[in-house]
């Protein structure tokens, strides 16, 4: 599959830490924009010249294929999901299938990784901790399922409402979570999500029956971050 040119990321406001900072972008970014960015900062994570770093953002409609996506789990016609408009995108975290897109807010934490967790499962404890948290403030009940990481609500029948695919590479995170907030969820009907044949799909304004502000979300999603991970007081800039 061909690799465009990223575009450049737009502009940002920061948080900074000694140690830390957290990225939060007020415009939806292009997923190779994002993955180029997040590959950078990783390098620079390796080599002592950046912090750890959180970035939070939206994307642009696009499908992402984990390492363990079955063609059955989202048909394997990528000309049918493009032509949604929608890019789609084979990418190196665990799980299958995913969609992202405007209105659902995206997690990248590139992170050292034996700073903060024992391991990649105690990782995604943490990340889970960080949604249930969040999803607490809006007066929802976020629950975990045994063998199914992610988020879901039980409504009564449980619901996916955030999802979770890590790559850890020599000690440092990569790819992250993500949480439906306010978003068309006609996507996720297109595909098997993370590859379960009977996962509903849900959103926090779906569960309110109200529209939900986005950058609420992201300013709310930074300081549950620090909170969850114990980071570093912060700073804002911007």
């Amino acid at each position: 599959m061909p690799h465009p040119t990223p575009e450049t990321p737009p502009q940002v406001s920061g948080r900074q830490a000694q140690g830390c900072a957290v990225r939060v972008f007020p415009t939806p970014v292009p997923y190779l924009a994002g993955w180029d960015m997040q590959c950078r900062l990783h390098e620079e994570r390796l080599l002592g010249l950046q912090p750890d770093t959180v970035l939070i953002l939206e994307h642009q409609p696009v499908y992402t294929l984990g390492r363990r996506t079955q063609v059955g789990d989202w048909g394997g016609d990528e000309e049918a999901l493009r032509q949604t408009g929608a890019e789609l995108h084979r990418v190196n975290r665990g799980g299958s299938v995913t969609f992202h897109g405007p209105g659902q807010v995206v997690v990248y934490p590139i992170l050292k990784i034996d700073r903060y967790a024992a391991g990649p499962r105690q990782l995604v404890r943490l990340f889970e901790d960080v949604i249930i948290r969040l999803l607490g403030y809006w007066n929802i009940i976020g629950s975990r399922l045994e063998g199914k990481p992610g988020v879901w609500v039980m409504t009564p029948q449980p619901q996916k409402i955030a999802f979770i695919g890590v790559r850890i590479q020599r000690g440092v995170t990569l790819h992250g979570l993500a949480i439906n907030v306010d978003l068309d969820l006609t996507p996720f009907h297109r595909i098997h999500p993370c590859g379960l044949t009977d996962c509903l799909v849900t959103s926090m304004a779906a569960l309110r029956h109200t529209p939900i502000s986005i950058d609420a979300i992201k300013q709310r999603l930074a300081q549950t971050f620090v909170e969850v991970f114990s980071l570093p007081e912060i700073s804002t800039e911007g």
